[in-house]
């Protein structure tokens, strides 16, 4: 038992020691290019000048998914009234995003990191060697590109009230 134990872990301690670091807070946004769920390509450049609110998530359609995504649906109004975007971004592929959005209506871009490099970049991957899928993480990113805010532990049901307060407070802070 012991040996399988060791075997285990000398299997799965490499992918998570090799998984990239969090960008920090005050550091240049790593930057990305990716498809959204019509095919359209999106770039951290396509959002200079305005607020981003990146967020990641492991797997369209699901419980806890499902209910952030909606959540930053519902919040999107006062979130675009803060001069901000919401983009949502996993793993799965363009075809799953478009169902996922229409399904649930939503208003904003999902981006298909099939690969997971980006995830990657922002230290948002989790490889589990069979299976690859995002944390669930977010970063706000200020009009300079600049990581303003990131959230390494996410409570789905509470995340977008959050994310819509701390925009707030650190646009007061810019000013």
């Amino acid at each position: 038992m012991r040996r399988t134990l060791t075997a285990l872990l000398m299997l799965f301690l490499p992918a998570l020691a090799s998984a990239a670091e969090p960008p920090a807070e005050g550091a240049a946004a790593p930057a990305f290019s990716l498809p959204d769920q019509a095919g359209k390509t999106h770039a951290l450049s396509d959002y200079a000048g305005r607020w981003l609110v990146l967020y990641f998530y492991p797997k369209d359609d699901t419980p806890g998914c499902t209910t952030e995504a909606c959540n930053f649906r519902d919040d999107i109004v006062r979130i675009r009234r803060l001069g901000a975007e919401v983009v949502g971004v996993s793993v799965d592929g363009v075809a799953s995003h478009a169902d996922f959005a229409a399904k649930h209506k939503l208003p904003f871009p999902l981006l298909a990191d099939e690969g997971g490099k980006v995830a990657e970049s922002y230290g948002a991957l989790r490889d589990l060697m069979v299976m690859k899928m995002a944390k669930r993480q977010t970063y706000i990113i200020d009009p300079q590109g600049r990581v303003a805010h990131r959230y390494l532990e996410v409570d789905p049901k509470t995340h977008a009230a959050a994310v819509v307060a701390d925009l707030e407070r650190l646009q007061k802070a810019a000013d």
